[in-house]
């Protein structure tokens, strides 16, 4: 098991299809309900009635809505990171821009595509320690990205993971301004974010 998935906060794991098949409709459901109402307003009922369960289902998995939201971040930074690893697999990048670009842009496509994903992000909504007791979620992240790309950089495991919290710590302020002036992301400050992100970078890494 994963690091990020040994932080699933579960009461128990689903052993059962079925069972699995309830734990990812409610996940579901917290997800379409953020978008609709917010964090604050979502309830532990709210979540049951749209996923189409009984309350002590949900109660079976999850002690409280928090538990709920934390799921469903751990499993957006899962489905984040596999989609990285995905495209940087297929498109094997010759320079570590390149993999910029790639993060950048996968990140750009789930705010705007992805339910709950624009309003909670990867949990600092909630709790900037949501995903993990022991380190902020940004740097989570941080250190997920960073064992992807070491094969494309040439720098050792603290200077690159110190590298990579300062550029996610950057660039999600840059893009929570691009979100907040055009709810597709402002293109403007979508690519002073690169620009910026890229430079930075290229003083850690090299050009």
């Amino acid at each position: 098991m994963s690091e990020t998935q040994a932080a699933t906060p579960l009461r128990r794991q689903p052993v059962q299809q079925r069972s699995a098949k309830r734990v990812e409709q409610m996940l579901d459901a917290s997800a379409v309900l953020i978008d609709e109402v917010g964090y604050d307003a979502l309830t532990t009922t709210l979540i049951a009635k749209r996923a189409g369960v009984a309350v002590g289902s949900l109660y079976q998995f999850f002690p409280d809505k928090r538990a709920v939201v934390r799921a469903l971040t751990q499993r957006n930074l899962d489905r984040f990171v596999h989609a990285v690893s995905e495209r940087l697999t297929r498109e094997d990048p010759r320079h570590w821009w390149d993999v910029v670009d790639s993060v950048l842009d996968i990140y750009l496509e789930m705010h705007r595509t992805v339910p709950g994903f624009a309003k909670v992000h990867f949990g600092d909504v909630v709790d900037r320690q949501l995903l993990d007791d022991s380190r902020d979620n940004n740097r989570v992240i941080a250190d997920s990205l960073a064992d992807l790309i070491a094969k494309y950089i040439d720098l050792n495991a603290p200077r690159l993971s110190l590298a990579m919290t300062v550029a996610i710590e950057a660039a999600d302020g840059l893009l929570k301004l691009a979100f907040h002036r055009d709810p597709d992301g402002d293109p403007e400050i979508v690519g002073e974010t690169k620009h910026l992100i890229k430079g930075y970078l290229a003083s850690r890494l090299g050009e």
